[in-house]
């Protein structure tokens, strides 16, 4: 599951780049930084004509059945669902951030980063729905980094990954099927700067 991630354009780079080639091509249009929720414009990574090109997209696929929108879909399964097999084969995405949240039994907000990395890489999928761009976060079995709190985590990519993810979908099914890298934890408090007594 991931159900709030976060983006923080001032420390990293990288995204900061994206910011910036959005910003030159979009300049009426708004996105989130900060704490991002379902239904937020933010920017991802796609491929256009082999080329990885940053663009804007609503996260969130419409749920036509309720109520909401449906994030995430579950990697082990997404080639069996309609809502996701077409965007699987030709509309994968990358989605840039700083790190997500998790809630842990007790209600308490976890903050899980990369540990080698102050960006971290999320594996998408994308399409379009009446002209609006939508993306879900493809979710995985929990690594040992975070099963204690919940069972699910996103599909991170190493950077040296993302090509290949997006261009070569011969490729896609091994990606799938991957544990992801450990993560670093914070609570919320300590995100902020604050120290427990």
């Amino acid at each position: 599951m991931c159900g709030r991630y976060y983006i923080d354009d001032e420390t990293s780079r990288e995204i900061e780049k994206i910011i910036k080639d959005i910003d030159s091509r979009n300049s009426n249009k708004n996105y989130k930084t900060g704490e991002i929720f379902p239904t937020n414009t933010v920017p991802i990574l796609v491929s256009q004509q082999e080329s990885i090109t940053p663009n804007l997209c609503i996260w969130g696929f419409p749920n036509f059945k309720n109520k909401g929108v449906i994030i995430n879909a579950r990697s082990e399964t997404a080639f069996e669902k309609k809502t996701f097999r077409e965007s699987l084969l030709s509309r994968r995405c990358i989605i840039p951030a700083n790190g997500f949240y998790e809630w842990n039994k007790n209600k308490e907000k976890i903050f899980f980063t990369q540990r080698d990395s102050n960006i971290m890489y999320m594996a998408g999928i994308y399409n379009t729905f009446q002209e609006e761009a939508r993306f879900v976060i493809l979710t995985t079995a929990a690594n040992n980094s975070i099963s204690d709190v919940h069972d699910r985590m996103p599909l991170i990519l190493n950077k040296d990954q993302i090509s290949d993810w997006l261009n070569d979908s011969a490729k896609t099914q091994a990606y799938l099927n991957q544990t992801p890298t450990m993560l670093n934890r914070k609570s919320n408090y300590e995100q902020i700067g604050l120290r427990f007594n």
